[in-house]
This record gives structure tokens, sequence and C-alpha cells, in this order.
């Protein structure tokens, strides 16, 4: 196993440190390869006994305790991933407004709720979120055409940013004592997020699930409601140390001597319908244990009730318990029976593997509180459903910088054989350029004096060209009207006949009949002379037609004119009389044709 493929993950709990060492597939599988768990010792002095700060004492405690157990265990990962306890963390499920905007406008907003929950300069925290998309259906009563209610089902969404705060300095006071021990911290979040995690890449994959994860720690309780994709996070001031305290009170014991008692007659008394053990001791013990525990249902009651009242969220189905005191006998049966929901333990092993080097019965005495771990591991593998980083700006800084490094330094080897290259090849581009003018400049010489050469005889075939240009137009004018008159012989009906085609210079002028000077096409459509005008741009075609059933042949005529490849636009002169003349069934007619290219003379 090399550095770079191994991860250690580190678990601050309220009163105990576990470390564990996994290595990481190329395949993406997680294996256990070393762990280690040791009681943190709670500093008996008081600020002022040594004139010193009590996160000076923590750090100090934290220091020594985390440097052992790296040289005892000898782990060889460099990354860390970090959890701490949810009561050091200001936790808060905000609901967003229905106009969300960009990004900035979200930040913003969440930005706010957090001023509201966190009472401090959000200057000295971290903090992150989690945008959490939420539909739900909600039942509408509206009256119908009749007046009566009918109930309609609407679809309903809303934005909830699930955030999480935490002082700068509680993540500094261990962040810098992992760094100084030579590892890198690869990320910093909190206890009950990991265990979210955990939970749902295992046991709760069931998405259409609402579950409660509860880990009952030592100081403090972590209640996880994952309802679906969303989750409802809250730390409770209850734990296994209530319980301790108790019977130290009632045996006049100490602590340390009450934890014995408890671990050797400890359970959680089934209530007043039960009886009660034969050992005056034991029972004292159970019914403390179940005094504190009632405590701890009357908080995960609450929390319920505010999540479904607050939040619209489900009904939980199922309790999953994991941390230390989760396992005192009876405490599942004691949680089924006050919630009336099924009850089990929170396992997560199912997504890992073991080495064969772990002791598997060391490994058993710790594994109610191996959850988060697990949920640290696991972001190496897979996309968690939450990711929330409380790293400090400096670490972030850094590791963004150490990213960038290799980018810089091969930038700047790229830059330095850059200039080298560039300076050489100045040089020798100086040289094959000074070379090519030359040769160019004979080049240029020859391609001169060719040039010249070639744009005489360019003159001498353009004056050629010339005299062929106007014998070609001409030639190409006469057959325009060749042309023009075989189309309209082609078109002309048996039932009109045409007696005058002139040519038009201006279509637009009024002209006499003895104003114009035109080619008259008679007995078989025939030319008599060429146009006096320098250019004709239109036609004026005079003719009679026969007028058969109310319809003029013309109109025929008229039409197969329009669409000739050669005519631009047919203008009817005059027209409007169709009738008779000399009382024979004919109409006179007379019509401009435009031309779409005019004819040169």
């Amino acid at each position: 196993m090399t550095k770079d493929s191994a991860i250690l993950t580190v678990d601050i709990g309220s009163e105990s440190l576990k470390i564990a060492e996994f290595s990481v597939a190329a395949g993406g599988a997680l294996t256990l390869t070393k762990f280690a768990c040791r009681k943190l010792e709670t500093p008996e002095v008081t600020e002022n006994d040594l004139g010193v700060s009590m996160s000076d004492l923590t750090n100090a405690m934290f220091r020594r305790i985390f440097n052992e157990m790296i040289a005892e265990n000898q782990f060889t990962a460099k990354r860390v991933r970090l959890s701490l306890p949810a009561s050091s963390a200001f936790l808060r499920l905000s609901k967003l407004p229905d106009a969300l905007g960009n990004r900035e406008a979200i930040n913003r907003i969440v930005e706010y709720e957090a001023q509201q929950a966190v009472p401090c300069a959000m200057s000295e925290v971290e903090w992150d979120y989690q945008l959490v998309h939420h539909v739900w259906s909600e039942t509408v009563e509206e009256a119908n055409a009749e007046g009566e209610l009918e109930s309609t089902q609407i679809d309903r969404e809303e934005y909830e940013a699930l955030f999480v705060a935490i002082k700068r300095e509680q993540i500094t006071v261990y962040t810098t004592t992992i760094e100084d021990a030579g590892f890198q911290v690869a990320s910093v979040s909190i206890a009950p997020i990991e265990l979210f995690n955990a939970a749902k890449a295992t046991q709760l994959a069931d998405e259409n699930q609402c579950a409660i994860l509860l880990n009952i720690g030592s100081r403090n309780s972590s209640l996880v409601i994952a309802d679906h994709n969303r989750v409802f996070l809250r730390s409770i001031p209850i734990g296994g140390n209530a319980i301790s305290a108790q019977i130290a009170k009632e045996y006049d014991v100490t602590v340390e001597e009450a934890e014995e008692l408890k671990r050797r007659h400890g359970f959680v008394s089934s209530g007043s319908a039960y009886e009660d053990s034969d050992s005056e001791m034991t029972a004292t013990i159970s019914k403390i244990s179940r005094n504190v525990m009632t405590r701890l249902h009357g908080e995960i009651s609450r929390s319920i009730n505010v999540w479904r009242a607050q939040h619209r969220g489900n009904q939980p189905t199922l309790l999953l318990l994991s941390g230390g005191t989760s396992v005192m006998p009876g405490a599942n049966e004691f949680f089924q029976e006050k919630l009336h929901i099924a009850v089990d333990y929170l396992n997560t092993f199912s997504a890992i593997n073991i080495a064969e080097t772990v002791d598997r019965n060391k490994l058993q005495e710790v594994a109610p509180g191996f959850q988060e771990l697990i949920g640290l591991a696991l972001h190496e593998v897979i996309d968690s459903p939450v990711e929330i980083s409380l790293l400090p700006r400096e670490i972030r800084n850094q590791l963004r910088l150490d990213r960038q490094k290799p980018y810089f330094i091969a930038s700047a080897a790229a830059l330095l054989v850059g200039l080298v290259l560039f300076a050489f090849g100045m040089q020798k581009q100086a040289q094959i350029g000074q070379d090519r003018v030359d040769q160019t400049e004979e080049k240029l010489a020859v391609a001169k004096k060719i040039g010249r050469q070639i744009k005489n005889e360019l003159n001498k075939t353009n004056r050629e060209k010339d005299k062929f240009s106007e014998m070609e137009n001409w030639l190409f004018e006469q057959s325009s009207w060749c042309n023009i008159l075989r189309s309209i012989q082609q078109i002309t009906p048996d039932l009109m006949w045409i007696t005058s085609i002139e040519g038009v210079a201006d279509p637009d002028a009024k002209q006499t009949p003895e104003a114009r000077r035109s080619t008259t096409v008679q007995n078989g459509m025939t030319i008599d002379q060429v146009l006096a005008q320098s250019e004709v741009k239109a036609l004026r075609i005079s003719g009679y037609t026969l007028i058969f059933q109310g319809r003029p042949a013309y109109s025929d005529f008229r039409r197969s004119l329009s669409n000739c490849s050669w005519v631009e636009e047919v203008r009817d002169v005059d027209n409007s009389d169709m009738s008779t003349v000399g009382g024979n069934n004919t109409g006179a007619f007379t019509c401009i044709v435009m031309l779409k290219k005019p004819i040169q003379k």
C-alpha cells in the first residue's frame, strides 16, 4: 500500500479519539488496515490555575495523545479526513424563498440565515451549506361549477439549505497538530453528517425511506433524520455520562467507579409493568438508565414533531442506533416501546473490507462508534449525499496552491525553455532571412522582366479581343429577336392574331402612332426593318382576338406571355372594350411587354 492510495480518518468525540487507516484499491474498494481508539483525558485544571486558556490545554492534550497514537500504530497514510463532534457546531436547516435567483443570491440568503443562528461574528467561523430540493403534494379544496367542494392534489416545491458553522479556533486546535505531525488535512466535517453518509451508502440505500439515526455518545447524542434525500440534524446534550453521573450521586462514588458499575450492572429497565432484578443495585441502575433514556426519548419526540410540523417531513419508520451507550442491554427494546417503530443497530461495515492483520476482537469493542470513520473514508470512492467542507481558509488556500504548484513549475520550465529556443530561433531566423532576401532580390529582377513581357502580350490580346466583342454582341442581339418572335408565334392561340409588334425605348412615355418608329410583323411574323431606337426595353403588341363564350383568347395569350423567360411584366394598355367590333365576336387589344434584358440596336 502506497501513501497516495491510503487515507487516514480521524473522529474526535467529546471523550474519545478514534483513528482508522483505509487502503483505496484501483477499483474503488476500501479496506481497513489499521485502527486505534483512546479516551481523551479531560483537563482537571481551570484556565486560572495555570494562567493559560482552555483551548491551549485542549490543544496540548490532543497533541500528546494524537502523536502517541500515530507513533504506536505507525500509520503510513499522509492525507487525513477529520470529523468533529456536533456539539461544537451550529446546525440549521432553513427554508429558502421561492425566487432563488442566482448562486450569489443564494449565498447571501443562506449567510443571512447563518448570521441569525450563529452567536458570533461570521468572520470568526468556518461555515458551509448544501442546497436540498424538496417536493411534496398538498391537497387543495376548490368549489366546482355546482358549488360542491372538490379535493385536488397539487405538487409543491421548495429549496432548503442545510448549513453548518463552527468557530475557526475550534478547528485549528486540531488541524494545526495534524499538520505539524506531517499530515495533510483533506477535509473537515462533523460526525452526524458522516453518520448520515455512511448510512445512506449501506442500510439506507433505499431513498423511499424515512429513518432516524441516533448516536448515543458520552456527553451528547447526535440525532439525524434521513428522509429520502433530505437530512435534519440535531445535537442533544444527553449521553451515557448522564447515567454515570446519576450512579455516582446515588452511591457516592467517583465517576470512574460509576462507569464501571454501569458496564457491569447497567441495562435499560422495561418499566413498572415488569419485575425488577433480584439485585437491588442492578434494579437501581436500570431505573436510572431508564430515566435518562426517557429524557432522551422526549428530545427525540420533540425533534420529530419539529421535523414534521416545520419542514413537512415524513413520519420515521425506522430507528438505527450507534454509539457506545447504544449497546446497553434493553436500549433497543426501550426505543421500540416508546416510538412504536422498528429499531435496529447501524452497521456500515458492509461498505468496507477488513484486512487480515486487523484484530477483530478489538474492533468489535469499538464497532458502535466506528460509523463516522467509515463515512469519512467513503468520500474517497463515492460522491456522498452531503458534502460540507469546514476546512479553515488557510488550509484551503494551501491545498489550492499545492494543486497548482505542478502547473506553476511546468509553466516556469516551459517559459525558460521557450526563451532559450526563442533566442536561438531568432538568431537562426535572422540568418535565414538574410539569405532569403538575397535570393528573393535575384528572383524578383527576373520576375519583373517576365512581368513586363506578359503585360505587353496581355495588352495585345485585349486589343484583339475588343475587335471581336462588338461583333459578338451584335450577333447576340440578332439572335435575341429571333428567339423572341419564335416564342410569340408559339404561344399565339388560333383564335387570336397580331397586327403589330413595336419596339419601345421608353415604355412609360406616351407616343402617337405617327411618332413611333416600329417594325410590323404581318403575314407569318416577318421583320421589315431594324428598330431606330438605340435600345429596346419593351415591346408593344397589338392585335385582335375572338371572344368565344364570353372569354377572349387574348387571356390565354397574356398568361402564356407572362410565363416566358424573357418577359419581366405584361401591362395592358387599352383592353377595356373586349366586345364585338363591326358586329363580329372580336375584340382589339394592346399590351406592353417589359423585357428582362433590353435589346441593343
